[in-house]
């Protein structure tokens, strides 16, 4: 039985493995899919982008996909960058101008003003396309001044996770794989999973 992350990002497939990987499923990205439809992520929310990912691709592909969309969202800013996240400086995926832009639009902010949170927002889809499940999973943070450590992706360097005291930059990959966004979304799904494609009670 296959299930398919409906991404190309090589990143988000590795956390989707670490935390998925023990079920007895084959999990992949779209990469063995090079005809796959591209998705235009029209809708101006995370759970709308994840639904048009996933009710797409899955029949196209005829397969159970996983829609997910995620993002970072800053009160002070408006919930920005948000569904922009990706492309918040005007190029998708430039984690490097992404950052540098949030960095000068916080400039001025202090204290309560830098809280921050993740969202990831994951929909199950079986192969006729049909919604079977969503959920959402978030983490929430605080943005620092400047880059801390270079793991992860996206603004990972600058979220700063209060319980450690580190960013997610900072923080090892299997640390972030517990507590994510993501992992907090995929962990809610988990039984669903194990219920509709393997039959599980």
């Amino acid at each position: 039985m296959r299930l398919v992350l409906g991404s190309r990002n090589k990143k988000k497939l590795k956390e989707m493995v670490a935390l998925l990987g023990d079920l007895p499923l084959e999990l992949t990205d779209l990469t063995p899919y090079p005809g796959a439809p591209e998705v235009d992520e029209t809708a101006d929310t995370f759970v709308g982008n994840a639904i048009l990912k996933a009710t797409q691709l899955a029949p196209a592909l005829g397969t159970w996909v996983i829609g997910e969309d995620s993002g970072l969202c800053v009160p002070a800013l408006g919930g920005a960058p948000g569904v922009y996240s990706a492309r918040y400086a005007g190029t998708h995926g430039d984690d490097e101008a992404n950052n540098d832009k949030l960095l000068r639009e916080m400039v001025a902010l202090t204290g309560d003003a830098r809280a921050a949170y993740y969202v990831s927002t994951a929909v199950l889809a079986n192969p006729k396309g049909e919604v079977v499940a969503q959920v959402e999973g978030r983490c929430y943070g605080t943005i620092v001044s400047a880059r801390q450590g270079t793991g992860g992706f996206g603004y990972d360097p600058l979220f700063l996770v209060p319980e450690y005291g580190r960013t997610f930059g900072e923080l090892p990959p299997e640390v972030k794989a517990q507590m994510s966004h993501r992992a907090k979304a995929l962990a809610e799904l988990r039984p669903i999973i194990e219920r509709e494609l393997l039959g599980k009670a």
